[in-house]
């Protein structure tokens, strides 16, 4: 079988949420988890389900994990039974009657103006003309009371329909026929609305699970609640990237290596439940790794982790290779099997920072421009391949129509090049390509190569 000598393209979307779940109360304090999934985790698969040749790594927190599965029992177990739904925005959406208190009502208001102005609110009209009421309502009680059952419930409604997907809004025909509608929800409508977010929120998981199937999209995990490995196991590794910081009178976080092995075997644990197999790469929480944190992953049977460019950096330039010609590599470090691939910082802050203000192929034409620069400069070096490895979930809605024109070209045209291929990390390391041997790693994170926000 001839070798493929184009350059290995890895696209990996980290999908996670923290607990927004108050244990006290049994209420989540925040929607986000279930407005990502009816929005980006839904067009992140669909476009992958409908680009031919498309392919990426998907990593999700356990955490997030958990609270999909919470939300479809209970908005299911509503729909069904009448189960009270534990999200206040969410069980607004289909409460009978507004609240009655001003306090209750401007604090659902707000709710609804976390948008993204220029992309979910101005885009549809009667939102916007919804918003621009709302927010001369936010911090006045005495307006508040003049806003009846008709402006919240249409307000809650576009809120809503703002937040789907932009796959689900050119698909869903009960999507279309709602928008069409524009005003004037009744307790029907909402309800129709809760039952396309109970069906999406559902599909989730296995939608992902199906990709994997298939070997469209290689997934992995995260340790369980986000933890910085590296500081749990070694307080003090903060000062390889970081000599002169200030640390704290302990030596040690008390049982901190105890407690990052239960979040790696936890995070592993959870994974398995929902996907039926174990996962084989780890994105380590804010990409925090350590020479210890990679040697825990392997043992317990990881064969890769990322991180970030910035760790890499560091580590170069402590291993005397600072002026080493082409970078992008797979690498080994050494006493560890694990493999390790470093974020290639400028491409990936591009897509999540830059590219949304660009017309969807301008910013295609310029990715790809650089990415065939790279394959030029790295031709000659084994094991060659790029990360580009960002969050899934919140660059979207900055992008027009929420990224699908852009993610929608970037896959054809990486899956159509003749030097350039979409590969998983997975795929790397079965191809048994070469890597690239590091002495030393300067424990660090993504965030500037160092563990400076903790």
């Amino acid at each position: 079988m001839s070798v493929d000598e184009r350059l290995p393209v890895v696209l990996c979307w980290h999908m996670h949420q923290p607990y927004y779940l108050n244990r006290e109360t049994n209420q989540y304090l925040l929607p986000w988890t279930y407005l990502h999934a009816i929005k980006d985790y839904v067009d992140m698969a669909a476009v992958i389900e409908e680009t031919p040749g498309a392919k990426a790594v998907v990593n999700f927190a356990p955490t997030l994990l958990e609270q999909l599965e919470d939300y479809a029992r209970q908005v299911r177990g509503h729909l069904d039974a009448g189960t009270p739904i534990r999200d206040p925005l969410l069980a607004a959406l289909v409460a009978p009657a507004p609240p009655e208190s001003a306090a209750e009502r401007i604090a659902l208001v707000r709710a609804c103006l976390r948008a993204n102005r220029r992309r979910l609110i101005e885009r549809f009209p009667p939102f916007r003309v919804l918003a621009d009421l709302a927010t001369c309502a936010s911090n006045d009680p005495d307006v508040v009371h003049y806003f009846g059952p008709d402006f919240l419930s249409d307000l809650l409604v576009w809120y809503h329909l703002a937040w789907m997907g932009e796959t689900v809004r050119r698909e869903d025909a009960r999507v279309a026929r709602l928008m069409a509608k524009g005003r004037l929800f009744d307790l029907q409508d909402r309800r129709l609305l809760l039952e396309v977010i109970a069906e999406l929120i559902e599909g989730v998981i296995g939608r992902y699970r199906r990709l994997a199937e298939e070997g469209r999209v290689e997934l992995s995990v995260t340790p369980y609640a986000h933890p910085i490995m590296p500081l749990l196991i070694d307080m003090h590794s903060a000062r390889e990237a970081m000599p002169d910081v200030a640390m704290p009178l302990h030596t040690q976080y008390p049982g901190g290596v105890a407690r990052a092995l239960w979040h790696v075997r936890e995070g592993m644990r959870v994974f398995e439940r929902f996907f039926g197999f174990r996962p084989r790469g780890c994105w380590p929480s804010e990409g925090s790794v350590s020479r210890a944190t990679l040697e825990l992953l392997g043992e317990a049977g990881f064969k890769w982790a990322a991180s970030g460019g910035s760790v890499l950096r560091h580590s170069l330039h402590r291993n005397g290779a600072h002026q080493q010609g082409c970078i992008h590599t797979g690498y080994r470090v050494a006493t560890t099997d694990i493999r390790c691939f470093f974020r290639d910082d400028g491409l990936s802050d591009l897509i999540g920072f830059t590219y949304s203000d660009w017309h969807a192929d301008d910013a295609v034409n310029n990715l790809v421009h650089h990415l065939e620069n790279i394959e030029a400069a790295c031709a000659a070096t084994p094991g060659r391949v790029v990360s580009i490895i960002l969050d899934g979930e919140n660059a979207w809605e900055y992008y027009p129509e929420n990224g699908y024109h852009f993610l929608t070209a970037l896959y054809r045209r990486l899956a159509a090049h003749p030097k350039l291929r979409l590969a998983t990390f997975g795929e790397f390391i079965a191809e048994e390509t070469p890597v690239s041997e590091l002495q030393e790693l300067v424990a660090g994170s993504w965030v500037y190569g160092t563990f400076s926000t903790w």
